[in-house]
């Protein structure tokens, strides 16, 4: 059976073979443990500095801002945890500012925050594109906010938000700016200087690494609280033996990013774009989700009034392309995403989500392929649905 093709980046990527190629001495050649004197263990613990160092080029950073976690969701919540608890018992501050657009790892993370442990939550208001935009922030930031979170680029609509001007407006008040780059890294220049942030989270398979690695961007002398205690790796921010093999892994991946930025982007922005005029001039009642042209460069997204994107999904994966109805997390949910109804959809609308991220492998025989299926198969959808 023919597989299909993959329209998902956006939840994950596969492992560039040059990649695996850094990563597999280590599994079995050079598998030692970093805390450990003898040659053996230094040999690893090499292999880990480098690979700090190569991170922290690629972000324009001190090496040891550059912190090692399992994954995106880790950094996320190590950085909101860490740094709302050390800011609360510096400053007294215990407000929590996100939007509902966030990733799970963040909105969720700060909801526990409020339901166990006395943070209050308030939630950023969007514009109709999903952006988090400086005049919101500027209404709700005041003496009582512990932490800001705004994410790069969003997950599920591709929207891009203004980060050096979010993250300048909580200089300005003293307060701890984390985003959530895991989406935007592939992508997006993550220079932290730039950017101006405090925290900012990243994980490898979204951007060709391995799933189970990631890394959190700590500025020198932002107070951060360790969520997983024991010994002292990881400047004492994140305890636990480093695995070398994927940190290996992420850090060529994001070098070869870095590196292939301009050209992996020229490559698929056409595609994107012809996706988005198609589809919303041969779908009756479909709307582009997310900001039209500052979003990410492979991300399309769309809702189709009265057709359940669920189906939808199973209908398009029987026809041999493989998408989502948003984020990763949500699949099989038959409730909307919590970020597309931020963007004012109602739930006749919300329901009928899809997106298409595009990637290396993508060619443009399969987007036209795709574009010539996908008005036949919302209709099916919406009859299936109604009927």
């Amino acid at each position: 059976m023919k597989s299909p093709v993959y329209f998902d980046y956006a939840a994950t990527t596969p492992v560039d073979p040059r990649v695996l190629e850094a990563m597999l001495p280590y599994f079995s050649e050079n598998f030692g443990n970093p805390s450990s004197v003898h040659r053996i263990g230094q040999r690893a613990e090499a292999a880990l500095e480098t690979a700090r160092e190569m991170i922290a080029s690629a972000l324009n950073c001190r090496s040891d801002e550059v912190i090692f976690t399992s994954c995106g969701s880790e950094s996320d919540n190590l950085a909101l945890r860490g740094a709302a608890f050390a800011q609360r018992d510096k400053t007294g501050a215990n407000w929590i500012l996100c939007s509902r657009a966030e990733h799970p790892a963040v909105s969720k993370t700060a909801l526990q925050l409020e339901k166990l442990h006395g943070f209050q939550v308030e939630w950023l208001d969007v514009d109709e594109t999903g952006m988090v935009t400086p005049a919101a922030l500027e209404k709700a930031i005041c003496d009582k906010t512990a932490l800001v979170s705004a994410m790069v680029a969003n997950n599920e609509f591709g929207t891009i938000n203004p980060i050096p001007e979010l993250a300048a407006i909580c200089r300005a008040h003293k307060i701890p700016f984390h985003s959530d780059a895991v989406q935007a890294a592939a992508y997006l220049d993550v220079d932290v200087e730039r950017l101006g942030v405090d925290l900012l989270s990243l994980g490898a398979h979204k951007f060709y690494g391995p799933k189970g690695v990631g890394a959190l961007y700590v500025r020198k002398g932002t107070g951060v609280y360790p969520h997983l205690t024991g010994g002292g790796q990881e400047f004492g921010l994140r305890a636990g033996t480093q695995n070398i093999p994927l940190i290996v892994g992420l850090a060529e991946s994001l070098r070869l990013a870095v590196a292939e930025r301009d050209a992996r982007t020229a490559y698929l922005l056409p595609l994107r774009d012809k996706i988005i005029g198609s589809v919303l001039e041969s779908v009756a009642e479909s709307r582009l989700t997310g900001h039209l042209e500052s979003r990410l460069p492979n991300h399309a997204s769309f809702v189709f009034k009265d057709a359940d994107g669920n189906l939808l999904l199973q209908l398009l994966d029987a026809a041999g392309f493989a998408c989502s109805s948003g984020s990763a997390c949500k699949t099989g949910n038959p409730e909307p995403s919590e970020a597309v109804t931020s963007l004012g959809f109602s739930r006749d609308w919300a329901l009928g989500s899809l997106r298409v991220t595009l990637g290396a492998s993508t060619a443009p025989a399969d987007v036209e392929n795709f574009l010539q299926a996908l008005p036949n198969l919302v209709e099916k959808a919406r009859a299936l649905k109604s009927g």
